[in-house]
């Protein structure tokens, strides 16, 4: 953090022995700063934004951001609350749903109403005290290559039960939700889908079905699934997956090769919210730049940057999306209370059901 620089008042008092008064010498004046102050905003590693948008703030605000990435989200979240009584950072961005329960119990957060809020869906908005405020969403969801389906004269899968099906044998990755977000994603979709009581006998069926696990998202998608050269035609990945792939195709695509199973109940929707860290000594800059990140400028350039999609819905997306993205109506759903109560023992139960 910063270092506050504490002007000393030197004060001498010189005795005059011939006249018994005193004089004091001038006090001194406070320093004055120069330059831009410095804005510091705390962030999950996979946070990413254009030049261009943080050099309009900086320009705007007469100040210089930096960025301090501090791993994934579990690990940003408890660096901050480890942090609460001497924040590293005036802002922390990146904290989602299934992590906001634990980030508001360690009290790290100061509420702010900030007047963007009016643009934002009531949906996105889970702390009514309005510390963490709601900055993007992306749902995890099963996608599938649209050319094994149609060679294979093979119906792709319409709902999660779906997988358990012969049919669909050998055909699924998915990633460990011990190590990977999507992976812990996933497993909360079957949680909410099957309840607690009907989640593992999923899970089993899934395994019973010769099912695939790796560990990170970047194995599952680009060297299992089949679309890059992988032997399984269906993933779990992100609804924005087949309009990125088409954006950022090598060669020109006219449509994307890959789908989502966007039916009810099969993807989980994650939301990320950003907040003033308690103790900041920049307020006034946090909360312009909490405000920043919720304006059009910024929210536009959100889904090319990060492939997540704005929450504001003045906010204009990218063509291809909406020409192609294909939008979850129905999400599971799961409250930050219950991920925040029974995540570990879900995932230590999933790792015995499906690895052991």
């Amino acid at each position: 953090m910063f270092k506050k620089i504490m002007p000393f008042l030197l004060v001498t008092t010189i005795l005059l022995a011939a006249c018994g008064g005193a004089t004091e010498t001038p006090t001194a004046e406070p320093a004055t700063p120069s330059g831009p102050r410095t804005l510091t905003v705390m962030t999950h590693d996979s946070f990413a934004v254009s030049e261009d948008v943080i050099a309009q703030f900086e320009a705007e605000n007469d100040v210089t951001v930096t960025f301090l990435m501090s791993g994934d989200t579990g690990t940003a979240v408890s660096k901050a609350v480890l942090a609460a009584d001497n924040p590293l950072a005036d802002v922390f961005y990146g904290v989602d749903n299934t992590f906001l329960s634990r980030a508001l119990d360690g009290d790290i957060f100061a509420a702010y109403d900030s007047p963007a809020l009016a643009d934002i869906p009531d949906q996105f908005k889970l702390d009514p005290e309005k510390r963490a405020i709601p900055v993007d969403y992306g749902d995890v969801c099963l996608n599938y290559e649209i050319a094994y389906f149609e060679e294979n004269e093979l119906e792709p899968p319409q709902s999660l039960e779906d997988l358990t099906e012969p049919e669909y044998a050998g055909l699924l990755t998915v990633e460990n939700p011990a190590t990977s977000s999507p992976g812990l994603a996933f497993l909360f979709a079957t949680v909410g889908h099957f309840g607690e009581d009907g989640y593992l006998d999923y899970w089993q069926q899934l395994v019973d079905n010769d099912l695939n696990v790796v560990n990170d998202w970047e194995t599952a998608y680009y060297s299992a699934f089949s679309r890059w050269g992988g032997e399984y035609p269906i993933v779990v990945s992100y609804n924005s997956s087949p309009p990125v792939e088409l954006i950022y195709a090598e060669e020109p695509m006219d449509e994307p090769v890959t789908a989502v199973v966007t039916a009810p109940d099969t993807c989980f929707r994650q939301i990320e919210f950003v907040g003033i860290l308690k103790g900041t000594e920049n307020r006034d800059l946090a909360e312009k730049w909490v405000d920043f990140m919720l304006s059009t400028t910024f929210q536009e350039d959100i889904p090319l940057q990060m492939f997540v999609f704005p929450v504001n819905s003045d906010a204009e997306l990218d063509q291809t999306f909406v020409d192609f993205l294909e939008f979850t109506e129905q999400p599971v759903e799961l409250s930050p209370e219950d991920i925040t109560a029974h995540r570990q023992e879900w995932i230590e139960a999933w790792t015995e059901t499906v690895l052991r």
